[in-house]
């Protein structure tokens, strides 16, 4: 046991001193961890690990997950957050067409966004980027869906899917199929990268809410699509927009990254409970889409209660 491992420390060191302290010390750490615990070679732990990193990478693109062990660089460059709701084109009925994009008009713009040299990340992409200087796309850029309407799935996860592209789905669990997605299509949804996060139950306006209702908005919504989906559910979006100090807290006891707001603007890592967001209507033009984005990178930040006042 004692030849084991020193092995096992020697290998180790030797490894971290080829690979670094970034992003691949958690994998090689737990690779050596598992080795010990089977009494294995820590260098078959060490290559096993670097190929299921690889086979994963491989697979249908997926927020990578990985702590180093201390923020050596954190990242302080904004990311724009582009917010949509429908994917379908809008009819008289609707009570607001503004935010009915119809799916060819959307296709333009991603591809719009690409020629341009965007490519999509996750929110948790962002914080690690932001919280331990985890490596980024030169022109990264976040899409969001909000509500959780089905023509998400069916019309936005095709033209992103082939794209490689993920986005990330605000969820709101009161909206049903067929409007709303279905748990199949969630499920679909995340099995394509896409990362899922929540706007709450009911599009409630938090602010108004007393402690308990806003608890169940906030805090139980995440526990229930954690239980639910496997999924971590990181990141809330704040229904309407609606936000004070108050619902900042509950967001932040809840334990969640960070939210994301209707403010104009690019996200930045110097208030990640207030993230700024470009919310693309009907009508807008994939060379307009790509002139609104660059244009509003340097927006103030969101304050710390909207509606002001409210």
């Amino acid at each position: 046991m004692d030849r084991t491992r020193f092995r096992v420390r020697r290998t180790l060191r030797l490894a971290l001193g080829r690979l670094g302290t970034g992003r691949v010390r958690a994998v090689v750490c737990a690779a050596a961890v598992a080795a010990v615990a089977a009494g294995l070679g820590v260098a078959a732990g060490i290559g096993a690990a670097q190929s299921s990193t690889s086979a994963s990478a491989a697979s249908a693109p997926a927020s990578p997950v990985f702590l180093p062990s201390a923020p050596v660089h954190p990242g302080t460059r904004r990311i724009p957050i582009l917010m949509y709701h429908v994917i379908q084109a809008p009819d008289a009925s609707v009570a607001f067409p503004g935010l009915w994009v119809p799916p060819s008009e959307f296709a333009g713009q991603m591809h719009a966004l690409q020629r341009a040299g965007f490519r999509a990340i996750s929110l948790d992409q962002a914080w690690a980027y932001w919280r331990y200087g985890a490596q980024l796309p030169a022109h990264p850029i976040i899409v969001t869906f909000d509500n959780g309407y089905a023509s998400q799935y069916s019309q936005a996860l095709p033209v992103l899917r082939a794209m490689g592209w993920i986005a990330v789905e605000n969820w709101q669990l009161s909206l049903h199929a067929p409007q709303g997605l279905s748990p199949m299509q969630i499920r679909g949804m995340v099995a394509a990268g896409w990362e899922l996060d929540t706007q709450g139950f009911t599009h409630a306006d938090l602010p108004k809410l007393g402690a308990a209702g806003l608890t169940y908005e906030v805090a139980v919504s995440r526990q229930r699509i954690q239980r639910n989906f496997g999924v971590p559910v990181n990141w809330f979006c704040y229904p309407s927009g609606h936000y004070d100090p108050r619902v900042v807290l509950t967001v932040q006891a809840a334990g969640y990254r960070g939210s994301t707001t209707v403010i104009f603007g690019w996200g930045s890592p110097a208030d990640t409970y207030r993230l700024a967001r470009l919310r693309v209507l009907d009508g807008t033009s994939p060379q307009a889409l790509v002139a609104q984005v660059l244009a509003n990178a340097g927006d103030p930040l969101p304050p710390s209660a909207y509606p002001p006042g409210g």
